[in-house]
């Protein structure tokens, strides 16, 4: 999972100046009603780092895991991330990344097909969730970032 490590160190690096230069203003703005501003995006994707990180090693240590699915519009307005200053969130982000990065890099080769099922989903691996988390990140930071 080393290639998973590497390009979400990368994203890191390189999305974190990006979101910088986006205005304050650009951030907060919903591009519709019903939909996520690009704060609340990146809000997001600091809940699922946050539901991942518990994942990660809760999976490592219960074969299987049998974890909650998340409420992701509760969560969001829950937090107020619209509300929150964007050179902060992505601070979070950032840091909160780097730190899965670690976790995911140190994740033994004997412990990835560990089985883990989130709420009424089909049970998958501990891997195909950390390559998962990577897929759903570069989504969400495309929206971001389109």
């Amino acid at each position: 999972m080393q290639d998973v490590v590497g390009r979400l160190e990368d994203l890191i690096s390189t999305t974190a100046a990006r979101l910088q230069a986006l205005p304050e203003s650009d951030a907060s703005r919903r591009s519709a009603p019903g939909k996520w501003s690009k704060k609340e995006i990146l809000g997001h994707l600091i809940d699922s780092a946050a539901n991942n990180h518990q994942r990660l090693l809760r999976a490592q240590l219960e074969n299987p895991l049998l974890f909650p699915a998340y409420a992701q519009e509760a969560w969001v307005e829950l937090q107020a991330y619209r509300q929150a200053p964007w050179e902060e969130l992505i601070e979070f982000w950032a840091d909160y990344n780097r730190h899965l990065a670690r976790v995911i890099a140190n994740i033994p080769d004997n412990k990835r097909a560990h089985r883990c099922q989130i709420g009424n989903a089909e049970p998958v691996t501990l891997e195909f969730l950390v390559r998962d988390y990577l897929r759903h990140l570069e989504h969400h930071l495309g929206q971001i970032l389109a």
